[in-house]
């Protein structure tokens, strides 16, 4: 057995981030997960800042190797102080095994201690992985969607930044995170709870990365019609609540609020 699968079966523990040294390792991990220039990195400098203006970073260690963190930035919606997850990112030999959930679990136990009901973050409308573990999993809603939210030309996988000079826009989806909802609490107990039958479904490709590096203008036309069907569900009055997985064409599950 490799090294890196015998670390893979040891337990993880969920804590903050404190020490430079720590600090350090989400610079790194950045760096790993997302291929991120140094442009688009949060920097040592902001995380320790954000510690020192309400926010924290929490880590999740192998004794005391970091393999994945959780910033959380505090945020101000009228007179009331939410959460804003700003990014997650979770080493590639711990993805898929609980990890990810792991943070955002803690990271809910974090922000109800301090009074907090409700955390607010983005994700890429055209990623099936993403959309399950934010909808099925966390229970997040779904009602805003954001247009080139971060500009032109933006990849967090270098692999995909060789798939032709297209321009991709960096549209994004807004999940809004109810951490007393019903939903969320039968989940975070590990409960099931159906949202039922939906008034409207948006197909997305099984494996966006695989089309855009095998056909780009497919990809970009792809994520230009899914960009105005959310636009369009969404003036309608339509939530996403849920997503259904399938190998050949995934759906996000639209309603009508009640």
């Amino acid at each position: 057995m490799s090294n890196s699968a015998a670390a893979v079966t040891q337990p993880v523990e969920i804590r903050e981030v404190k020490t430079i040294e720590e600090y350090n390792a989400c610079v790194h991990l950045q760096r790993d997960v997302f291929g991120l220039p140094d442009l688009e990195i949060s920097p040592r400098r902001h995380l320790i800042v954000s510690a020192q203006a309400g926010g924290w970073t929490l880590g999740a260690f192998v004794g005391e190797t970091l393999v994945g963190f959780v910033l959380h930035l505090p945020a101000v919606r009228g007179n009331e102080i939410f959460g804003y997850s700003h990014m997650m990112a979770v080493a590639a030999e711990y993805q898929n095994k609980g990890v990810g959930a792991q943070l955002k679990w803690a990271q809910r136990a974090r922000a109800l201690s301090e009074g907090r009901e409700f955390i607010k973050w983005t994700f890429e409308p055209v990623r099936a992985r993403n959309a399950h573990f934010n909808l099925n999993r966390l229970g997040v809603v779904v009602r805003s969607y954001a247009v080139n939210f971060y500009g032109t030309d933006y990849a967090t996988n270098p692999s995909e930044r060789t798939a032709g000079p297209l321009g991709m826009d960096s549209d994004r989806l807004f999940a809004f995170w109810e951490l007393r909802s019903p939903r969320v609490e039968a989940l975070a107990e590990g409960r099931a709870f159906s949202v039922g039958t939906p008034d409207e479904v948006i197909e997305i490709p099984n494996d966006f990365s695989a089309l855009l590096k095998s056909d780009p203008p497919a990809a970009k036309a792809e994520s230009l019609r899914i960009r105005e069907e959310f636009l369009k569900a969404f003036s309608a009055g339509l939530v996403c609540r849920a997503f259904q997985r399938d190998e050949q064409r995934p759906k996000y599950l639209l309603y009508r609020e009640k």
